[in-house]
């Protein structure tokens, strides 16, 4: 199947060029390009037309899985006739196995898989090896170990009509594939075998294969997995395996002699050294791990050994989903989203792993095989994607330099301009600058502020010689009596939940937004500040990429001459955009100084500004304020908000007592009801809302 994008928009601005040279060099096989594009300019449209021109598998890299989920979504509307994926850690926790020698403290690795983010895993290394018209929208677990695609997909089995077919046989072959047969609930990687009706449900959808038979395959069924209806009759199915990791018998001979070789040289080395201890507990450990994956075919941490199974040498760098997306073309095309973030975390997550595992080794508790199951180095990435695009507002001298052409998409299709930018002391007295465009933004900039003086003074403020939290709370009462929102950035948790404080006594109302809020609480004050129910936000580093809100038409950045990284020339650059997507917008640095990273930013500020008014002056544009429906996602998927904090259980207990009120039916068609909405909450990649809901479930089944 080829790539086909269906949207109602067209085009506009800066995309049609941006479209045309990304395309172009593509076919001129440029390996590294740049969009430089700014905050609301619609890179993710213009990624998506570009997709389209060159029909190239596409993996998309974001540096968290909020913003991959994000984009998987826009995508899936710009392509909703092909594969389009989510790929990211399937842990909702993880606690990595670590030493600490200093204490003799041993971490035992504990972890909690998302089974719904599993079989989106498995969704996109089968749709990979199965055709050419996938889009995979990623973290960074895209460069961590994963099994062998060549191995993934030669264990895979198809079952046909007609077909012969022996029940011992197919029994055995769906254990090697790591299934588990069961007498009761059928779940994912589970299969049931009931006179000459066999059940399967695959690990990468919830479906149930239906096949019945006596010595050939007379009818393949696919039933819906709740209701059993079927959904259809078809003449085949292919059946990948339940793990990525996994191995034939003959090459899991061959591992365990090179495991047992590896073991012997590792215990003569610990008792030429003199550590019984560190002997003991490698010689235990190793045997142990032996005989589970022996009996059963897996152990915890089985992954330490995947470099026996997969065949590689001695610090090869591992499989990933690189491989599987070579294996569909090797002519990829890569695209790295807020490539200024992404690309270092790609290039800092080899070093941690290896101190981490040189300490287990070192202390008996791994072979040094273990080293081998790791992330890539930024070099071992490099060498396995081919052509690449950066994309950010504020790419790095690493991304300029590695590029073959910089794109620039600077005007955004609305025809808003970026934010005009004013410098105000910290401590009181004259400003120090104002960026002087406003003679270019005729009526633009003077819209619901008091306008400032040709020397950048707003006269009922100077004055009187405010600081800057008086001068903010000015500014505040301006916008909210005009209906619009504010955003307000400090540098440290302390003084962002002080400032919380005064505003309050002061009568305005905020929230303060910091990390030790859960994500659905998160979701609820950023939809809270867009319906009005509050006016400002309050924050340290949760007030830059990724946050899209229209109705922000203020942003302050107090304390802006402290240079660092929350001070940066990026940081404040990324900053400043989140007032770009309405018409009012307009961002004070508080600062008594003028650093060079200040410099810098309003030097690029006001290139932009210069280069969007111009464009919109040559076509005639008026700017308008960016229109973005409001979405109560908890409402969609029939929860309650709960005041307050809580979570796990206990939040779902204080949920479920409001919405079981009034609720007179039986628990088990509650209970079926909550699985639909989890399964749906989970396919639309509401994770959140889905944990919520797994929550509820639990609390219901136990009451049964």
């Amino acid at each position: 199947m080829k790539f086909k994008l269906k949207s109602k928009m067209k085009p506009a601005g800066d995309q049609p060029q941006a479209i045309k040279k990304l395309t172009a060099g593509l076919e001129k096989n440029f390996n590294r390009q740049t969009l430089l594009g700014v905050t609301g300019s619609g890179k993710t449209f213009t990624i998506a037309n570009v997709i389209d021109e060159v029909q190239l598998p596409t993996l998309v890299i974001a540096h968290n899985k909020t913003l991959a989920a994000q984009l998987c979504n826009e995508f899936r509307e710009f392509f909703p006739n092909n594969a389009v994926e989510y790929f990211v850690s399937y842990y909702d926790y993880y606690q990595p196995e670590a030493y600490i020698p200093g204490s003799d403290t041993y971490i035992e690795k504990e972890s909690q898989i998302n089974e719904e983010i599993d079989r989106l895993r498995h969704a996109c290394t089968q749709a990979l090896l199965s055709r050419r018209d996938v889009i995979v929208v990623a973290s960074v677990s895209a460069i961590y170990s994963l099994g062998s695609p060549e191995q993934y997909l030669n264990e895979a089995v198809i079952f046909k009509i007609g077909e012969k077919i022996d029940r011992t046989s197919v029994t055995r072959k769906l254990v090697e594939l790591q299934f588990e047969r069961t007498s009761g609930d059928l779940t994912r990687g589970t299969f049931r075998l009931r006179g000459g009706v066999l059940e399967i449900v695959p690990v990468h959808e919830e479906r149930i294969y239906r096949l019945e038979i006596d010595s050939h395959i007379k009818i393949i069924e696919i039933l819906d997995v709740v209701t059993r209806k079927v959904i259809k009759e078809v003449s085949e199915v292919w059946l990948y395996p339940a793990k990525h990791y996994l191995a034939s018998v003959e090459d899991t001979e061959n591992a365990f002699a090179q495991i047992r070789s590896d073991l012997d040289a590792q215990l003569k080395y610990f008792e030429k050294a003199g550590k019984v201890l560190e002997y003991e507990r490698l010689k235990r450990r190793t045997r142990y791990d032996l005989e589970m994956i022996k009996n059963i075919g897996y152990c915890s941490g089985i992954e330490n050994y995947s470099r026996y199974f997969d065949g590689r040498a001695e610090g090869s760098a591992p499989f990933t989903l690189l491989d599987y997306f070579a294996a569909c073309d090797k002519d990829f095309l890569t695209v790295v989203d807020e490539s200024h973030v992404t690309i270092p975390q790609i290039g800092g997550m080899y070093n941690g792993d290896r101190a981490r595992k040189n300490t287990l080794i070192e202390h008996g508790f791994r072979l040094p095989s273990a080293r081998d199951n790791r992330p890539l180095t930024y070099p071992e990435f490099e060498k396995r994607v081919n052509k690449m695009i950066f994309v950010s507002a504020t790419p790095s001298a690493f991304e300029i330099k590695e590029s073959q052409q910089v794109v620039e998409q600077i005007v955004r299709p609305t025809g808003l301009i970026d934010p005009e930018v004013i410098i105000r002391p910290v401590t009181g007295g004259r400003p120090l600058a104002v960026i002087a465009t406003r003679q270019l933004a005729g009526k633009q900039s003077n819209v619901g502020i008091a306008a400032s003086s040709a020397n950048g003074r707003t006269p009922r403020n100077d004055k009187n010689n405010l600081s800057q939290i008086e001068d903010l709370i000015i500014r505040i009462d301006e916008r909210v009596k005009i209906n619009e929102r504010v955003l307000v950035t400090t540098l440290t948790k302390k003084m962002a939940e002080d400032l919380n404080d005064y505003l309050l006594k002061k009568g305005v109302k905020v929230k303060y937004l910091h990390s030790e809020i859960d994500t659905l609480e998160r979701i609820e004050i950023i939809t809270d500040l867009r319906r009005g129910k509050i006016d400002v936000i309050v924050g340290v580093n949760l007030l830059r990429e990724g946050l899209d809100l229209p109705e922000v038409s203020f942003v302050a950045i107090l304390d802006a001459d402290k240079e660092g990284f929350l001070r940066s020339e990026t940081s404040l650059i990324q900053t400043i955009g989140r007032a770009a997507r309405n018409i009012n917008g307009r961002v004070v640095l508080y600062a008594d100084n003028i650093t060079g990273s200040i410099k810098r930013a309003l030097s690029e500020t006001d290139r932009r500004r210069t280069v969007q008014l111009a464009y919109n002056k040559k076509h005639n544009i008026t700017p308008k304020t960016i229109e973005k429906n409001i979405r109560d996602i908890l409402s969609e998927f029939g929860l309650t908000r709960v005041a307050g904090k809580g979570r796990g259980h206990s939040r779902a207990k204080k949920i479920l007592e409001l919405d079981l009120k009034g609720d007179s039916r039986p628990l088990p068609e509650i209970i079926k009801e909550k699985e639909m909405e989890m399964r749906k909450a989970a396919k639309e990649l509401e994770f959140e809302l889905a944990a919520i809901l797994r929550d509820e479930i639990g609390v219901l089944k136990k009451r049964q």
